[in-house]
């Protein structure tokens, strides 16, 4: 009796880890010494890896950063909205729902790639939103992974946060004016400034920080963990434009 229920619970057991199911997995911001290792062991247990792209004519840096690990492994790239004006977006996220869906209901376990931390700017939020209200009956899990903003601070030695500071984390205002109001309450109520996805706003971004006298006391981060990753203080940054992947840090103090 006591060995039949042993071997009833191990076949349950089995059954459990043996069922398909979507994780979601951050790879951090571009450097795979960066990944975790649980995003390893995760990408080594799945059947199926999806990564975003932009195009089908543009690499994954997702992918990319995982090469080693995704060989011999089925591999699914979908184009991701990316804020592109020509992609619908809600179609995208539900087309690449029913694709993972459909290959969970074969018996396969997905990965899904993410670049960077799973819960800052993730475009995977969406998918795992629609999934949960279509599919609830699914099995999902998220591996945090390592965000650009962290790996910058860490470059630099810089702390996000202080005891009894509040930091905020935004997308670059796409207005002047919008940019301008929240540093001057950044700088009155002595917050921590993380700006992210400058781009081609670093030229008026750049105005901004002259004039309010702040360029000295910002950072910039730009392809994080990449071959191409540059840090350095605002004011030494000559470029016109900053890459997709470009934040900036400021402390008011």
């Amino acid at each position: 009796m006591i060995m039949s229920l042993k071997k009833f619970l191990i076949r349950c057991l089995r059954l459990k880890k043996d069922f398909a199911s979507l994780t979601v997995v951050g790879v951090g911001p571009g450097d795979p010494s960066l990944l975790t290792i649980a995003a390893v062991e995760a990408i080594k247990n799945s059947k199926v890896v999806v990564f975003p792209i932009s195009s089908f004519e543009k690499r994954s840096f997702s992918a990319e950063i995982v090469q080693k690990y995704i060989k011999f492994k089925k591999k699914i790239p979908i184009i991701f909205p990316m804020a592109r004006k020509e992609f619908d977006p809600d179609e995208i996220w539900s087309n690449a729902v029913e694709i993972i869906v459909k290959i969970i209901k074969n018996k396969q376990s997905v990965v899904l790639l993410c670049l960077g931390d799973t819960s800052l700017f993730a475009s995977s939020s969406n998918i795992l939103r629609i999934m949960h209200k279509r599919y609830p009956e699914l099995k999902t899990k998220v591996i945090p992974g390592i965000s650009s903003l962290s790996a910058s601070a860490a470059f630099i030695n810089f702390d996000l946060a202080k005891k009894g500071e509040t930091l905020v984390v935004k997308e670059c205002p796409s207005s002047k004016s919008e940019l301008t109001e929240l540093i001057i309450k950044s700088k009155l109520s002595k917050t921590v400034l993380a700006i992210m996805k400058v781009g081609k706003r670093w030229r008026y971004v750049k105005q901004i920080l002259k004039s309010q006298r702040i360029i000295n006391k910002s950072f910039i981060a730009l392809n994080v963990g990449m071959h191409n990753q540059i840090i350095k203080n605002a004011s030494a940054y000559m470029e016109e434009d900053m890459p997709y992947f470009s934040t900036i840090l400021i402390r008011f103090d």
